[in-house]
């Protein structure tokens, strides 16, 4: 198949290039050429904000499957909506468990939870102020999702991912935070009441996004490991490996550690296992992901 990627050549993106051409795809990445695309793709340049320079970019070329790893804000999704009608017959989006920050389910929340025909898409929001599209983030992948849903000339769909972990590569310097406040005894800042969450190690989320751009299924589905896991359970673990003391600070108000939630953040993958994926359980990862980062930090 011709495969388009637009943006993400970091992290679970690179791994997703890698399984696709391992796979025997021709992989084309558009990007702003920041960052050079994978060898064995083709590279074409554009910023995905800019409509004319998209089109221009992209050409007369089609493609099977568009998978958009970095569409973030309903403006993204109108402008792909309009330049990949005609250029493509699938279109895959890398959405996020943030799209439920509204819900509060003791019971994991199915796709079916977020009701994309009810969401409000509103163009006019400063999305391209950073500081406003960082704080709305799940809010621009909503109406995003909304954007798509409501009609494109090519079949879509969505895919939930959940937190990542793993890799020597990530970035986000989470696991760290944890690390270094466990080796020195530091308290770690967690809500009074701290909710489980649902996980995925990062070369898993890659090999379903390959999955997900080889189907024929249509709508969004979460992507996660079963087992989800709490704060306590990520701490115990970097505990035994690196040594220390983990000592949580309970907070009412204030910011708390990455990895702790005051509500629910559970998914459930029973769509995705129904379309005939098997997910891992965390438990067969959760060492080896955080070992790869945290190797990572100590050799930097």
């Amino acid at each position: 198949m011709d495969i388009l990627i637009i943006g993400g050549t970091r992290y679970f993106g690179k791994r997703l290039i890698g399984r696709l051409l391992e796979a025997g795809h021709h992989v084309t990445v558009i990007n702003r050429g920041s960052s050079p695309a994978p060898e064995g793709t083709l590279s074409l340049v554009a910023d995905r904000n800019d409509e004319k320079a998209l089109e221009k970019a992209v050409g007369d070329r089609t493609f099977d499957v568009v998978v958009d790893q970095v569409c973030y804000t309903p403006r993204q999704a109108e402008i792909a909506r309009r330049v990949f009608a005609g250029r493509t017959r699938r279109y895959v989006t890398t959405s996020t468990v943030e799209v439920y920050e509204y819900e509060d389910s003791a019971a994991p929340v199915a796709e079916d939870a977020l009701d994309l025909a009810a969401v409000t898409v509103d163009t006019d929001l400063p999305w391209d102020d950073p500081e406003f599209l960082e704080s709305h983030y799940g809010e621009g992948k909503r109406q995003a999702e909304a954007v798509f849903a409501a009609g494109a000339d090519f079949a879509w769909s969505s895919v939930r991912v959940a937190h990542v972990l793993g890799g020597a590569d990530d970035f986000t310097g989470r696991v760290a935070h944890y690390a270094r406040r466990i080796r020195a005894g530091e308290p770690i800042a967690v809500p009074v009441v701290n909710r489980p969450a649902t996980y995925v190690y990062v070369e898993e989320i890659a090999a379903f996004l390959a999955w997900a751009a080889e189907g024929e299924f249509t709508g969004p589905v979460n992507a996660h490991s079963h087992g989800p896991l709490t704060t306590a359970d990520i701490c115990a673990e970097i505990e035994e490996m690196t040594g220390g003391r983990t000592i949580f600070q309970e907070v009412e108000v204030g910011e708390v550690s990455p990895f702790s939630f005051s509500r629910s953040y559970a998914m459930t993958n029973s769509r995705a296992e129904n379309l005939g994926y098997r997910f891992s359980h965390s438990s067969e990862w959760l060492r080896k992901a955080l070992s790869e980062t945290l190797a990572a930090e100590v050799e930097s």
